[in-house]
């Protein structure tokens, strides 16, 4: 038995998108086709026959008000008959190696279908995605607030405004992605499958647009009874104000024939269940959303934003990526920040995976002494760790990929 890694070529595409198919369960969406490039693939060859499939998307990630390339990881799976063989880990060496290498991203980013497959490659969960599912007769809020603009209908000919507004909402977000065109259009305005119709409608206040809404509206099977029956999901909301966000869900409780709202990817700190009457009927679930992966510690700090002055010492363990382990000095300020070996005592020593929770802003210092991922020499200086290492919002991607 022979075993190969390497980019696939152009004529193993399809075997490419059988195996990750096959592994994953999923159908190419007419919208995306057969986008993958094979120089971004880096698969395992058995006998010469593809086993196992992964490539990597070049995207740019937003962290605190700043960007930083990233490697989006995607496609990855492997034909049952090759499992447990290693071909995945020696796969995410070779890979943590060569990006270590090439230098120019520090961090890799995926979405799981198993997050443990994941977390003994160094991963670690860095948002939480919630879902809603509720009737928009639920949609009553314990405040009441004027909305001094209204909706109208965005035209197709309009795309340049919807990046314009998204590119204001995601700004000091963590997590967001910078969305090429081909991003947009196989997700949030890919046609819906289903036969359901996709509508794109913009908020503005005195002509100035300060955000949006983008839905898809289906009949369900059977849906023909009295009453009402359609379904609204929603592919994407954005708001630059507050009254922006609460003139979409006013906008959603005046669809009359509609029982169900559905929105499977909504932010841990989205501001609804706060707002709500009766916010348990909002059915809102939670689970893992992004995961990450530190593959340089000093190229990947620095390219996040710091609201906050300071200077933190910290050890690292890291079995796969051994240049990352080691005693390492953040100095981090509003103007920039940098990282250095030192020989200096650590004021925290942690893996590899909690220190990118901590970089994404998923839990603090605190919260990772509490829980046993990080062993704290001083508890004194954990408030400097909190306020330095704080995002201002809770991390989230809207995005699959």
């Amino acid at each position: 038995m022979s075993v190969e890694f390497r980019p696939i070529t152009k004529e193993e595409m399809e075997r490419f998108y059988y195996v990750a198919g096959n592994a994953l369960v999923f159908t190419q969406n007419p919208d995306t086709g057969n986008s993958m490039q094979p120089e971004l693939t880096y698969c395992a060859f058995e006998d010469g026959k593809l086993a196992t499939s992964y490539a990597e998307w070049p995207l740019t990630m937003r962290f605190n008000g700043s960007s930083a390339l990233i490697a989006g990881v995607t496609f990855v799976g492997t034909l049952p008959v090759y499992r447990r063989r290693g071909y995945l880990r020696k796969i995410m060496t070779d890979r943590f190696k060569i990006l270590y290498e090439q230098g120019d991203r520090a961090i890799a980013a995926l979405y799981a279908s198993r997050a443990a497959i994941y977390q003994r490659y160094g991963y670690a969960v860095v948002s939480t995605q919630s879902s809603y599912n509720f009737d928009p007769r639920y949609l009553q809020f314990s405040v009441p607030q004027d909305v001094p603009g209204r909706f109208r209908e965005l035209a197709d000919d309009e795309f340049p405004l919807l990046v314009e507004i998204y590119r204001h909402f995601r700004v000091d977000k963590t997590g967001y992605i910078h969305r090429p065109r081909a991003m947009w259009y196989s997700g949030v305005l890919a046609t819906p499958l289903t036969g359901g119709r996709l509508n794109k409608v913009v908020y503005q206040e005195d002509g100035e647009p300060l955000g949006y809404l983008i839905y898809v509206m289906e009949a369900p099977p059977g849906g023909n009874g009295p009453g009402p029956h359609q379904r609204l999901t929603i592919r994407d909301l954005v708001w630059l104000n507050p009254a922006a966000y609460r003139a979409a869900w006013n906008y959603i409780a005046n669809m009359d024939l509609v029982n169900h709202v559905h929105w499977g990817r909504a932010p841990s700190d989205d501001p609804l269940p706060h707002l709500l009457l009766e916010p348990r009927m909002l059915r809102k679930t939670s689970g893992d959303g992004l995961l990450a992966r530190i593959i340089d510690v000093e190229k990947a700090l620095p390219q996040r934003h710091y609201d906050d002055e300071g200077t933190l010492t910290f050890e690292i363990s890291d079995d796969l990526c051994p240049w990352n382990q080691g005693r390492w000095r953040l100095e981090t300020s509003t103007e920039g920040s940098s990282v250095n070996r030192t020989n200096e005592e650590p004021q925290v020593i942690m893996p590899i995976s909690t220190l990118a929770m901590l970089m994404f802003g998923q839990i603090s210092a605190s919260e990772a002494a509490r829980m046993a991922r990080m062993d704290v020499g001083d508890d004194g200086i954990l408030p400097l760790w909190d306020k330095v290492m704080r995002t201002k919002y809770r991390p989230f991607c809207a995005d699959s990929f």
